[in-house]
Formats: C-alpha cells, structure tokens, sequence
C-alpha cells in the first residue's frame, strides 16, 4: 500500500510539471502506481492485485487527488519527485520480490521480478509524459532495486524475519538511490570505440 501511495504521487508530480489536466494527471498517477506489478502479476500468472483488492486502486486515486490539491497549496520543486520515485522504487521492489518468492518462482527470477515491480511503473509514468525513461538515462536506478532484491532474499535465507528483511532491504535501496543521486553515480554507458 504504501508503494502505491508513493508511487501515485511521483506520477501525479510528473504529469504535474508537464501541466496535464484533472484527468491526465489521475491517470498518470494510477498507472504508475500500478503498473509494475501489474505487469509481474501478469508474468507470474497470478491473480492482479489492485483487481483482486480494490483498495489499492482507491488508495492510488486518493493519493494523485491529495498531491494535485497539495501542488496548489505548496511549492513543490521538480527534484522533490525523487523522494517519492526512491520510495516507489524501494517498497515495490521489495513487495515485487516477495510476491514471486510467495507463488515459487526462482529466487534470480524472483529478485528481476521485484526489479521489473520497482521500474516499469516508472517507465510507463515518463512515457505517458514523453520524457526518456529515467531508468536508461539517470543515476544507479534499476542496479540498486535489483542489489535491494538479492539482499531481501538473501537475509530471508539467513532466517531473519520477512518484516525485518523486508526494512532493511527497502531502507538499501531508498539510500542507495539517493545516495547515487547526490554522488551521481552511474554505470559505464555503451560506446563504440572511435
């Protein structure tokens, strides 16, 4: 849930800063707080979540309506959608990996499947707002998320409690994320040699 709510709002920012309507900025919202896992669920042929239980849907809705009433009250800088997109990042990446674990998929299965929950709600975010991809252009994203899955399945396997791995896993990739930001970290980009 708390994926959700983060990631609707950094939708909601996005659509925001490229000045979409009621309605554009809703639905940007909705599909990026949804859209990773529903992809995942999806893959793992599953039962999709915000359709199995609806309050996940209401709870993206209701988070775009607060954070486009909010954006009218409060100056909200453009960097500000980092914190809420690291967020995002962080618990469905988390959530991503122990749902696969959950339905018995392989744990380097599992660990990409928590990556894809993590990005592809992103992904469609800055398509939608024709903006490239966060993921292909910025600071250690993607790298993080799936470094943050295998360190999930990784203390579970270590027999630490799900709550507990599941904290201390998010908090790695939250950090991680911002950490990559403020030190602009990135991975070496393609070239050809000249």
């Amino acid at each position: 849930m708390i994926a959700v709510v983060v990631s609707s709002a950094s939708g909601v920012l996005q659509a925001g800063f490229k000045k979409f309507d009621l309605f554009g900025v809703i639905m940007i919202g909705i599909v990026t707080a949804l859209g990773g896992g529903s992809l995942r669920d999806v893959l793992l042929d599953r039962d999709v979540f915000w359709i199995k239980d609806q309050m996940f849907f209401v709870a993206s809705l209701m988070s775009a309506m607060v954070m486009f009433l909010s954006a009218r009250l409060v100056i909200i800088p453009h960097r500000f959608l980092l914190l809420p997109d690291a967020a995002g990042l962080a618990t469905f990446g988390v959530a991503g990996t122990l749902v696969s674990l959950m339905v018995g998929a392989p744990w380097l299965v599992a660990s990409f499947m928590g990556v894809m929950t993590g990005i592809m709600g992103g992904i469609f975010r800055d398509v939608l707002c024709n903006e490239p991809p966060v993921i292909f252009q910025s600071q250690l994203y993607a790298t993080v998320s799936w470094v943050g899955s295998i360190l999930f399945i990784l203390l579970l396997k270590l027999n630490l409690g799900i709550t507990e791995a599941a904290i201390s896993a998010g908090l790695f990739i939250f950090a991680a994320r911002l950490l990559a930001i403020y030190f602009d970290l990135s991975l070496p980009k393609f070239r050809f040699k000249t």
